[in-house]
């Protein structure tokens, strides 16, 4: 019986690394159009690469932003800093709270920020945070962490995907890659702001539909939320505006806000800026520099007036 066991354990363990070999060949060797269950995309979409460049070699920032796209392309570092405000960007493109967790216990220690403004796009918790997982495996290292991420998206291109970057990360293939700052129309700030090369959006009109939330990123969320007022971080829920008319689609938008209340103080900028979706948007989900400018303005004339900053 014994002899059994450990015949079927060394099985396992040569599958193992059978399967560990074949995934790192492929990954390496084979067309992505032939490899669809592994997308490792260093240097992607957004400037992650860039972002976690620049953390590793930064001090203690006031602010730390979490989020979407609708963060980094919403929260101007630069707007903040002319006002004698230190603070950093580390949202990602489709950060659910699962990847947002992630982040957190990397690099909280590390920023020791006074206080952190969460962008809550309601969309967020619908995603099963599968791009945003590949985004961060293939940017940032890998550990525990994105073991435990993998298992809790539960995705085979993410699980074959943290494979192939492992081995990247242990045979250190990384690390000669220099992400440029411009690139397309979009331009990498210091600080983890990504500025867009202004365009304008021609609106139309939105199909109406409600939010379907996933139980599991609520709770994660509720996790992360918890996690921050324990270590004494002040937490600002921020939903930060989309197009007028992308907004007026959302059937259940006073729902929302009242679920967003019940976690931490909250603010929706859908609500309080009144924006044009031509003039501060370049699509239905961003702010072009206008937009931005104007949003991160008021949003640092309300944290003075309610006593959040000095």
């Amino acid at each position: 019986m014994k002899v059994f066991i450990l015949k079927n354990l060394m099985f396992c363990l040569f599958a193992l690394l059978f399967y560990v070999f074949i995934v790192f060949l492929f990954g390496k060797f084979i067309p992505s159009q032939f490899k669809p269950n592994i997308n490792y995309r260093i240097g992607s979409y957004g400037h992650m690469n860039s972002r976690i460049k620049e953390i590793n070699d930064m001090n203690e920032t006031k602010i730390l932003f979490l989020g979407s796209s609708h963060a980094y392309r919403g929260f101007d570092t630069r707007i903040f800093k002319s006002k004698g405000i230190s603070s950093f960007n580390l949202g990602s493109s489709s950060q659910t709270p699962l990847q947002t967790m992630v982040l957190l216990k990397r690099y909280l220690q590390k920023i020791k920020p006074e206080m952190v403004i969460y962008e809550v796009y309601p969309e967020i918790f619908s995603m099963d945070g599968v791009e945003s997982s590949l985004d961060i495996i293939a940017n940032d290292r890998n550990d525990v962490y994105s073991i435990r991420m993998a298992i809790e998206v539960n995705n085979m291109k993410v699980y074959n995907t943290l494979i192939y970057g492992m081995s990247r990360d242990l045979f250190s293939m990384n690390s000669s890659f220099s992400e440029p700052a411009v690139k397309g129309n979009d331009t990498y700030i210091p600080g983890g702001y990504v500025e867009r090369k202004i365009e304008y959006f021609n609106p139309s009109e939105f199909e109406k539909h409600k939010f379907e939330f996933l139980e599991y990123q609520l709770d994660e969320f509720r996790n992360i939320v918890e996690y921050l007022k324990s270590m004494g971080i002040k937490v600002i829920l921020v939903y930060a505006p989309v197009s007028p008319s992308l907004y007026k689609s959302y059937l259940d938008k006073s729902e929302f806000d009242k679920l967003m209340d019940s976690f931490s103080e909250y603010y929706n900028f859908n609500v309080i800026c009144k924006m044009n979706d031509t003039l501060h948007f370049y699509d239905p989900h961003h702010m072009n520099q206008n937009g931005v400018e104007i949003f991160n303005e008021k949003l640092i004339e309300i944290l003075k007036s309610d006593n959040h900053i000095d």
